[in-house]
């Protein structure tokens, strides 16, 4: 299959000046500082060391921005990958999860060059807000540890044991660790607020200017600095944050333990899609610009083969860090790449100041993330909709937090598929025919009029023709202008009736007959054994020629 590989960088360049670059480097750094403490909490919370999650931004969305089909998508780890990569790391190791982003790059590079970006698109609604929803508890579920203080050395990676293991452990909550928390959270949420007043009182005109995350992680990391709190940091954690570039290694490979990593690698690279998709299209929504879906899986699937050899996590388009690009002037994607290379000025200045920031502060902002992520108010909604749609999100939901997601969207996909052959089989209707045009029918005839799609899922209904009650003596009409669509199943089934009224010296006659069930007809041979002179165009046809075959 034909594929083009032109990132929206080359085009983006064309007439490029030096207005747009100041724009793109003001929206680049913006989101370069937003994205600094985002990234060591997902990194943290996924089980790995903090500089996995900095360099994951660095690296990753530096190559996102530079080869992706967005003009202003900034990648990099993501929420969404949390709980995939702390089961990954908890079951397989930290090694293994770099053997399943090299794998899943590679997939992802793949469904670009087949051209699979709009079909990625196409997982159902309801599934996507239940895995999503589900997803943003189980990041604040797994953050309530560093939120209280709570003396655990490891969290579990299931739900029911992580409740089991906080339940256990309240006991040894630090009450410094939950004001700190707690302080951080709530002003997280009135920091935004604080946006609506800059022209009320001069005092609130920064506000716009530091992100809620930098403000908490200065404050706290200030708090411990000053104050000396008892509060766990990165520095007693993981002994801070190197400062330099990352080294180069190769993951340790073997295709046997590859073979058994496809289920992880498969959920990464269609998370990963997903994801970036998703984001991609709220770009699409604030820009008024389309981006081309399978440029960006290439582009993701380059960056996560990437990372791995540079000790880093899996990326994908971020929808906060685009949105906030957006909105502070972004028109290309060299501010995706200002970004990066603000993150490694930063880590390459500024590292030995991470060591006294308080795992409290990461927790509530991931906590503040979760609850921006979840789309909560579709849970509201969910009385307004059919059965179905209830069962899709709530089931993905649940079985999300309380299984995985991998099992969550499978299970959701296949109800899904269900639930649709159910609906269109419930839209095809065999109806009896009485009269016609004034035309009577003959004695001796039957007819029918066929509605919607004669497929797998619907052809039991053709089985009332079938039965001795309703067989004809002389001819059975079919009527199919407004048969949509017809599979062989159906086919199958529509022989069935053939020879049923060929075995009692009865004839079917065809009329109506549209495109696609012609064509099918027609390479089967059915309409040969039919008779062409059985397959008409109208009703009044039909019935004339069933008048002749009643003699």
């Amino acid at each position: 299959m034909n594929f083009t590989f032109r990132p929206r960088l080359f085009d983006a360049l064309k007439g490029y000046d030096r207005h747009k670059f100041f724009k793109d480097a003001m929206a680049g750094l913006t989101v370069g500082v937003v994205a600094l403490p985002l990234a060591m909490a997902f990194a943290i919370a996924s089980g790995a060391k903090p500089e996995a999650g900095i360099f994951s931004a660095i690296i990753g969305g530096f190559l996102i921005s530079t080869l992706g089909g967005s003009p202003v998508q900034v990648g990099g780890p993501a929420g969404a990958f949390i709980v995939v990569i702390y089961g990954i790391i908890a079951k397989y190791g930290l090694a293994n999860l770099f053997i399943c982003t090299i794998c899943a790059g590679l997939m992802l590079i793949s469904f670009g060059m087949l051209r699979l970006g709009s079909a990625i698109r196409l997982i159902p609604l309801p599934i996507v807000i239940g895995f999503t929803n589900g997803i943003a508890v189980l990041i604040a579920l797994s953050q309530l540890k560093d939120f209280f203080g709570l003396s655990i050395e490891k969290m579990p990676a299931d739900f029911f044991s992580q409740i089991y293991m906080l339940i256990k452990h309240a006991n040894t909550a630090n009450l410094y660790a939950f004001a700190t928390a707690a302080t951080c959270l709530f002003l997280l949420a009135i920091w935004p607020k604080a946006y609506k007043l800059q022209g009320a009182h001069p005092l609130f005109r920064f506000s716009r200017a530091i992100p809620g995350p930098i403000l908490v992680l200065t404050l706290g990391t200030l708090a411990v600095s000053v104050l000396h709190l008892p509060l766990e940091t990165i520095g007693t954690r993981f002994g801070g944050i190197p400062q330099g570039l990352p080294e180069f290694r190769l993951p340790a490979f073997s295709w046997e333990t590859a073979k058994q990593l496809f289920a992880p690698t498969l959920t990464i690279a269609l998370l990963g899609a997903v994801e970036s998709l998703l984001c991609a299209r709220v770009a699409d929504n604030l820009t008024q610009e389309r981006h081309d879906p399978n440029q960006e899986l290439m582009a993701q699937g380059i960056a996560n083969f990437v990372v791995p050899f540079f000790g880093a996590l899996p990326v994908t388009g971020t929808i906060a860090r685009t949105t906030t690009n957006i909105r502070s002037g972004a028109t290309t994607p060299v501010s995706g790449i200002v970004h990066a290379l603000t993150l490694l000025l930063i880590v390459l200045i500024a590292a030995p100041l991470a060591k006294d920031i308080p795992l409290a502060a990461l927790a509530a902002i991931l906590i503040y993330v979760a609850y921006n992520m979840g789309e909560w108010h579709e849970f509201a909604k969910l009385r307004h909709f059919s059965n179905n749609y209830r069962i899709l999100v709530m089931g993905t939901f649940l079985l999300t937090v309380i299984v995985d997601l991998t099992t969550a969207v499978e299970v959701g996909l296949s109800m899904a598929c269900i639930f649709f052959i159910y609906r269109i089989s419930s839209l095809t209707q065999i109806e009896p025919i009485k009269t016609a045009n004034a035309h009577a029918l003959p004695e001796g005839v039957a007819a029918y009029s066929v509605f919607g799609s004669l497929f797998f899922g619907a052809v039991g209904k053709l089985e009332g023709l079938i039965e001795a009650k309703a067989m004809p003596k002389k001819a059975m009409i079919l009527e199919m202008h407004q048969l949509i669509s017809l599979d062989t199943t159906g086919l199958d089934g529509l022989e069935s009736i053939r020879k049923s009224l060929e075995t009692n010296g009865a004839k079917l006659i065809l009329c109506g007959l549209g495109r696609q069930p012609k064509s099918l007809m027609l390479r089967a041979g059915f309409l040969d054994r039919v008779g062409l002179e059985n397959c008409v165009e109208t009703l009044p046809e039909a019935i004339d020629r069933a008048n002749c075959i009643a003699g």
